[in-house]
């Protein structure tokens, strides 16, 4: 897969690659919904400070050139951090998951729906065969993007071994949408 491009825009939102100077930004957009993200991330269960931000975005510049994740902020118009979301390359080399968040006060606006759709289309563009999303079983918010996305119900895992946040059933949903 080609390395896909820094920012992709769709009407009301826009993903940028994370850069070490949003630390604060990211930080802020955090702990403004600890609480939620916490539910489901287990990095957002012991509270998420200025290091945490810092370790992140240092973690996204190595990750980016390695080819290994690619990481987006989710922009409002007005620049504010709403979340984020990127493209992680499957271990077997043909595909990629995405994963994301949203903080609390941006939900249930269609907001990560348009930005996983973003992400879909740069995969394809960038080369990738699949894309798949994986969600605990008991999120349905999150569930429910993949299929509004026209993804298809692959599989279920057990999560064993993982560290799980605390609303987390052990058992995750992968969806896949092969390429068209």
């Amino acid at each position: 897969m080609d390395t896909p491009r820094e920012t992709l825009t769709e009407t009301g939102i826009t993903l940028a690659r994370w850069r070490p100077e949003q630390a604060g930004d990211l930080v802020a957009a955090v702990q403004g919904s600890l609480a939620h993200i916490g539910a489901w991330l287990p990095w957002a269960t012991d509270g998420y400070g200025p290091a945490e931000g810092a370790e992140f975005l240092a973690g996204t510049v190595e990750h980016w050139e390695s080819g290994e994740s690619y990481e987006y902020a989710l922009l409002a118009p007005d620049g504010a951090v709403m979340g984020s979301c990127g493209l992680m390359r499957c271990s077997d080399g043909g595909g990629v998951e995405i994963g994301y968040w949203l903080g609390l006060p941006y939900t249930g606006r269609g907001l990560m729906t348009a930005a996983a759709s973003l992400l879909v289309a740069e995969a394809f563009r960038a080369g990738a065969e699949f894309v798949e999303i994986k969600h605990d079983e008991l999120n349905t918010r999150s569930g429910a993007i993949p299929a509004r996305l026209g993804f298809t119900l692959d599989r279920k895992e057990s999560a064993a071994g993982e560290e799980l946040a605390p609303a987390c059933s052990g058992t995750d949903h992968v969806w896949r949408l092969d390429r068209p």
